[in-house]
């Protein structure tokens, strides 16, 4: 089995240098749903590039039901899409809508979710690398206790991914018995609520005896930390990833450790000129950047993978500085705070 281990699998470059506009060309993106922050920024960045390569954009929002989605994926072929871009719920569910694409001829890219289809282009960012990230941060402001894992969903190959990397930092410190697991969970859907119910039955079964959490995005680690402060323990070691404005306030404020930012407007620009790309015939193996993969169950499969940035207190200022988010925002309720919270 081979992961996001070469370097050549880790790029923040231009994936597609097509300048020709494609009037003609429609897009549809299929999304799970709208229910995390960023997936409307990730939309805002495919349309504006759809739109700058004079290509069409259409959607359709699955509502986190993976029937709907291939119904969905349906519509957006009779509509029209000469390429399609979907964010899978249900990673297996999925298969009938590539294979109706593919009966069609029309490309997919399987955006940042892994959809195990050599028919389907991966685009992501290296989430095994983003697991690593969360659970170094982690370690190094709990280098011993007790750690809680707040997975994400069962049907996302992206969760355990992020496992396994987080799993790869901290092997040596549970061999040593610096640190000891005393709970973990998927998070069904990824929705904080289930995080945060997920959290409370750990805190209750361990009688608040946790001194850690990595959870794996920023909606899970939004969950996690309210059930930490109605117990009063909000400010212990927590992790998340995509930058999510209320999760870097979070840190900003002390109560989250990390968040790993995938800067999803380079994600959504390079989707969209991957889709036009290949919509207008460019073979996978043609696409700029792309490297041949081999998924962990064995697809051989093309793809592109951009790089994340674990954002702490240390570095707070970068995702300022990148008009990710406005000062006013990431400091709000902070006084005396990091920089540029300070």
């Amino acid at each position: 089995m081979k992961l996001f281990t070469t370097a050549a699998a880790i790029i923040t470059g231009v994936v597609v240098g097509t300048t020709a506009m494609a009037a003609d060309i429609i897009v549809g993106v299929s999304w799970s749903n709208f229910q995390e922050e960023r997936w409307k920024t990730d939309e805002a960045a495919i349309k504006a590039e759809l739109d700058n390569l004079g290509a069409k954009y259409i959607s359709a929002d699955a509502q986190s039901s993976s029937s709907k989605q291939l119904s969905d994926v349906e519509s957006l072929i009779a509509q029209g899409a000469n390429a399609l871009i979907i964010l899978a719920q249900d990673a297996q569910a999925v298969g009938p809508a590539v294979q109706a694409a593919a009966d069609e001829g029309i490309p997919v890219v399987g955006y940042d979710r892994l959809i195990e289809d050599p028919r389907a282009f991966y685009l992501t960012f290296d989430n095994v690398e983003v697991g690593r990230m969360q659970a170094r941060a982690v370690l190094a402001a709990a280098p011993t206790g007790r750690y809680v894992m707040i997975k994400g969903s069962p049907t996302d190959p992206n969760a355990d991914f992020l496992r396994g990397g987080q799993q790869e930092v901290i092997q040596a410190a549970l061999d040593a018995g610096d640190i000891t697991i005393v709970g973990e969970a998927y998070t069904d859907g990824w929705l904080p609520a289930n995080a945060q119910r997920n959290m409370e039955q750990i805190l209750t079964s361990v009688d608040n005896g946790v001194d850690a959490v990595i959870a794996s995005n920023d909606g899970t680690a939004g969950g996690v930390v309210a059930a930490l402060a109605a117990q009063g323990m909000d400010g212990i070691p927590v992790s998340g990833q995509d930058g999510d404005h209320a999760a870097l306030n979070r840190v900003a404020k002390g109560t989250q450790t990390v968040s790993v930012w995938k800067d999803a407007r380079a994600l959504g620009k390079e989707a969209a000129k991957i889709a036009v790309s290949l919509a207008k015939g460019t073979q996978m193996t043609g696409v700029m950047d792309s490297v041949s993969w081999t998924s962990p169950g064995g697809t051989d499969m093309n793809a592109v993978f951009l790089a994340p940035v674990p954002v702490t207190q240390d570095n707070l200022e970068d995702v300022v500085k990148a008009r990710w988010i406005t000062k006013e925002a990431l400091c709000q309720g902070v006084s005396n705070g990091p920089a540029p919270c300070n």
